[in-house]
C-alpha cells in the first residue's frame, strides 16, 4: 500500500495532478499559437486523461489526439491546432 507525503496526498494523486498540468500547458501553447503541435510522452496516466484534456482543449479552440503505444499499455497525447484543411 502507498503512504501518504507529509501533505496527505497519495504518490498517484500527485503524478496525475502534475501530467494534467503538462497537459494544460501543452493547449495553452497551441491555443496561444506558441506551437502548432505539442506531443506529451511518457504519461502515467495518458488514458485517463483524455476525456478532461479533451474538454479543456476544445475550450480553448485546440484538439487532443491519443497517440496509442504499440503494446496498449497507454496513451501520449498530442495537442493540435484545429484546421480546415
Amino acid at each position: 500500500m502507498r503512504e501518504p507525503h507529509a501533505d496527505g496526498t497519495d504518490p498517484a494523486v500527485r503524478a496525475l495532478d502534475r501530467e494534467m498540468e503538462l497537459v494544460r500547458n501543452a493547449i495553452d501553447l497551441v491555443a496561444s499559437g506558441g506551437a502548432p503541435r505539442v506531443t506529451l510522452g511518457g504519461l502515467s496516466f495518458g488514458e485517463e486523461l483524455i476525456e478532461p484534456a479533451r474538454r479543456m482543449a476544445l475550450e480553448a479552440g485546440v484538439r487532443i489526439v491519443p497517440l496509442w503505444t504499440a503494446d496498449d499499455v497507454g496513451a501520449a497525447l498530442a495537442v493540435e491546432r484545429i484546421t480546415d484543411d
